[in-house]
């Protein structure tokens, strides 16, 4: 019982130190990633079967973009489609990006947004840029605004400034870069990861002017980009180097992961792409290392808090009179503090953790063993927060079953 009584201590202290920094907030709030919703526009920019490999590239990005939570509602796929139902396909119905067959892409949950010669640079930059008449399905538009993450990943044949569509067209990075800023003045992205596999790809993103967008190309001016290997059963290259060696990386990626773009740039090394992979990081806000990998492969799982001035205690749940560890959420990563059951000391590396985000965030969730402990703190009186550590010290002297919710407004 007595380690029990340090918690309302430690809460208190807690709250106190963020209202004396209450002062600080907005400009800590400022570096929050702002997006609420991910969206992904995948597009394979080739057809007939001997580009079977960007097919299958695109194909596995679709893939694991979808296992990191992102719906079909928002991805959008561009692809000419002629390879799984090919008369050459030993394997009916099915695309491998591996000589080994273990996933096959293609399966039964794929959607299809812009198949076979709607594959063309006008319906890629209406998609961009929401051109479209009134009777365009809702289905086949990017619905994004100024809260929306796009990841844009392009893949087929290209040379210095462009990229070819179908062999019938081609699309200039001029052309990707007025698209962009269009999206920028229309308030239809938040930030932009782009990224392309085809020969010279890092023209590509050379004309881009817009805020915000971060660009990955894999290889250089005059610079070819590989296959990475044949399947001797299909008879051609099955995928690229850069982007197998991009999946290699993200097939160890969860939607928890704290790993961040700047460790998928470092895993892009000559001896693997045979290349020399380009980065583009002036446009871009926020540095390529303090940006999770999740923020734009993944569904949106962050909850944007509102500046009401509610404080409340909820879903407090005492079991037992000791305290094993205390766990400090925020941001969807957890920072597990190992506090000892014996201890008093609450001016650890480990707490001064938990003080340093509640001052920013004005936001506190502990565990404490099998309890639970939400708190959401505003400009409140020291006065307030007195009385409600009474009532939790009250309220922890009830016994081992004692269950109840509170809900305190300031008026």
């Amino acid at each position: 019982m007595r380690i029990a009584m340090h918690l309302p201590l430690l809460l208190l202290y807690v709250l106190l130190l963020s209202f004396s920094t209450a002062s600080n907030t907005d400009a800590a709030h400022e570096a929050i990633p702002t997006n609420t919703n991910n969206w992904a526009v995948l597009v394979s920019t080739s057809r007939f079967w001997f580009n079977y490999r960007h097919m299958a590239n695109v194909l596995s990005m679709y893939r694991t973009v979808k296992r990191l939570g992102i719906p079909d509602s928002q991805i959008i796929l561009m692809l000419s489609d002629d390879v799984a139902c090919n008369s050459r396909n030993l394997f009916p119905g099915s695309v491998f990006n591996n000589k080994d067959h273990a996933i096959d892409l293609y399966g039964d949950s794929v959607e299809v947004d812009y198949r076979g010669y709607e594959v063309t640079v006008e319906n890629f930059i209406r998609l961009l840029t929401d051109r479209w008449t009134e009777d365009h399905p809702k289905s086949k538009r990017l619905l994004t605004d100024e809260n929306s993450n796009i990841f844009i990943y392009m893949t087929g044949h290209g040379g210095d400034d462009f990229l070819k569509f179908q062999d019938a067209e081609e699309i200039a990075s001029e052309d990707i870069a007025d698209a962009f800023q269009q999206m920028y003045e229309k308030k239809r992205y938040n930030e932009i990861f782009f990224m392309v596999d085809t020969c010279q790809a890092n023209t590509m993103y050379s004309k881009f002017y817009s805020p915000n967008i971060l660009a990955v190309g894999s290889s250089e001016m005059d610079e070819s980009s590989y296959s990475h290997h044949s399947d001797v059963e299909i008879g051609v290259a099955v995928i690229d180097r850069f982007t197998y060696y991009c999946l290699d990386f993200l097939e160890h990626i969860d939607k928890n992961s704290t790993l961040t773009l700047q460790d998928l740039f470092d895993s892009f090394t000559f001896e693997r792409i045979h290349s020399h992979v380009g980065v583009r990081t002036d446009l871009f806000d926020r540095d390529p290392s303090e940006v999770l990998i999740t923020d734009f492969f993944a569904n949106v799982q962050n909850v944007i808090a509102d500046d009401s001035k509610l404080l409340s205690i909820s879903h407090y749940h005492h079991h037992k009179d000791h305290i094993d560890t205390a766990r400090y959420e925020y941001n969807n990563n957890v920072l597990n503090l190992a506090l000892g059951k014996d201890t008093g000391n609450y001016s650890s590396p480990e707490v001064d953790k938990i003080m340093k985000h509640v001052k920013s965030t004005n936001k506190l969730n502990i565990d404490v063993g099998s309890n639970e402990c939400s708190l959401t703190f505003s400009k409140q009186s020291a006065v307030l927060g007195m009385v409600l550590m009474v009532m939790i010290v009250l309220f922890m002297m009830r016994g081992n079953n004692a269950k109840a919710t509170y809900d305190l407004y300031t008026n």
